[in-house]
Formats: structure tokens, C-alpha cells, sequence
């Protein structure tokens, strides 16, 4: 289960981002969670709660931002949502297209209070 990994992963930048800034505390994490990124949002909350439980950042909040799959057209331009695996441009028909989001796993923002 690589989620608990990655849980462990935005605890520890949380308690660097929140070092910056003495007599802080964090009180809500949020992470961006792609559609393709691999990560199982239910899972990462699970272990997200069982990390934080009993410690010093217990309390902290985990909020998810999910991004679909979205391609863009490399003929048209077209940006659109990826469904059922068809990355066909539903504009002009072009199979010549590239994936521009739905992969992200990345920390969007770190809350703190005083």
C-alpha cells in the first residue's frame, strides 16, 4: 500500500512547512490526487488518519483536490476529459493527442494557525 508512503510523505512536509513559522500549527493539509496517478483516495485518507491519530498534528485535516484524465489535441488544440480511455480528440477525430493532466500527486497547500 504505497498510499501509506505517500501520507508519510505530506506529514513530513507539513512539519517543514510549519517549522518556517514558529508557535504555528497546521490545521489542514490539501494534496492534488490525479485520475492516473496510481493513488487511491480513500486509501490515502485511511492512512493519512492513522499516521496523524495520537500525535502531534493530530487534529489535521487532509483535503483532496481530484483531477480527471485531460488531454489536448496536438491538430485543434482541443483540451478535454478523457473518458473510457478514448483519447481520440472528440473535435476534429485526431489521435495525435497528449495527456495534460490526471497524473498529478503534489501538495496544493499547507493551512497553519497561530
Amino acid at each position: 500500500m504505497h498510499e501509506m508512503g505517500i501520507a508519510s510523505s505530506v506529514l513530513d512536509a507539513v512539519r517543514v512547512e510549519a517549522g518556517r513559522y514558529p508557535g504555528s500549527h497546521p490545521s489542514r493539509v490539501g494534496v492534488r490526487v490525479g485520475e492516473w496517478s496510481g493513488v487511491d483516495r480513500e486509501s490515502l485518507q485511511f492512512c493519512f488518519e492513522a499516521l496523524v491519530t495520537g500525535t502531534d498534528l493530530a487534529g489535521l485535516l487532509l483535503s483532496i483536490d481530484y483531477r480527471e484524465r485531460r488531454n489536448r489535441c496536438g491538430r485543434c488544440s482541443e483540451e478535454f476529459a478523457v473518458r473510457n480511455y478514448e483519447t481520440r480528440c472528440p473535435q476534429c477525430g485526431s489521435d495525435f493527442t497528449t495527456a495534460i493532466g490526471g497524473t498529478e500527486l503534489d501538495i496544493a497547500f499547507v493551512e497553519l494557525e497561530e
